[in-house]
């Protein structure tokens, strides 16, 4: 069976709320509904559902992630953690939590912790992008650049437009003096759509 088109995402929500009424405890309807409001960054709708979400299937720990993409919208660190950690609870083996709690520690400085979320993140996937930038970073922070280099560069390989990986690879190259390679990075950190710091383009001007 074919699957249904849609013109826009309020038909599409408009389907989803005909679903409901005949099913209102339907986790996966509720989760679609959430998502769907992501979309349309009306994030309190968002949140409602996807709460219901939880509560009508409680193992649903793509909820919990999404629930944590909202707290860091809104700037709640501490709440992006808690929703990946209550993730991580419903479902172990899910690296994109794990790659989540990873990012959020290293914004809280708590670098060793951030290093050994991200390398469970990977384990569970070794192509997850975000955690292999993420780790390249806390590599960066520790001034251990060649283990940041092999991290950043894998994900390029993995995604040659992943342009927080580029940037990383930018500020390694830095770092190390490789002033060409730095160059070339920023260049397609910027071709991704990437928001390259303005200093570090300068810095790299100056020296390339």
């Amino acid at each position: 069976m074919a699957e249904k088109q849609y013109n826009n995402v309020d038909e599409y929500i408009d389907d989803l709320k005909s679903a409901l009424a005949k099913n209102k405890e339907c986790g996966n309807t509720l989760y679609n509904l959430g998502v769907a409001y992501i979309s349309k960054r009306e994030f309190m709708e968002a949140e409602r559902y996807l709460r219901e979400a939880v509560e009508a299937s409680p193992k649903m720990a793509e909820a919990n992630v999404q629930l944590g993409g909202i707290a860091m919208q809104r700037g709640d660190l501490e709440g992006c953690l808690n929703f990946n950690i209550l993730a991580t609870q419903q479902r172990p083996f899910f690296a994109v939590p794990w790659g989540n709690i990873g990012f959020c520690q290293l914004q809280m400085g708590e670098v060793d912790k951030a290093e050994s979320s991200l390398k469970r993140a990977l384990k569970y996937d070794k192509g997850f992008l975000q955690a292999l930038a993420t780790l390249g970073s806390v590599y960066i922070t520790r001034g251990e650049y060649d283990e940041a280099m092999v991290h950043l560069e894998k994900a390029v390989s993995l995604e040659s437009m992943f342009g927080p990986a580029w940037n990383n690879l930018a500020l390694v190259y830095a770092e190390k003096g490789e002033w060409s390679k730095a160059k070339n990075a920023i260049e397609q950190a910027t071709a991704s759509g990437y928001e390259v710091p303005e200093e570090l383009i300068k810095e790299i001007e100056t020296n390339a």
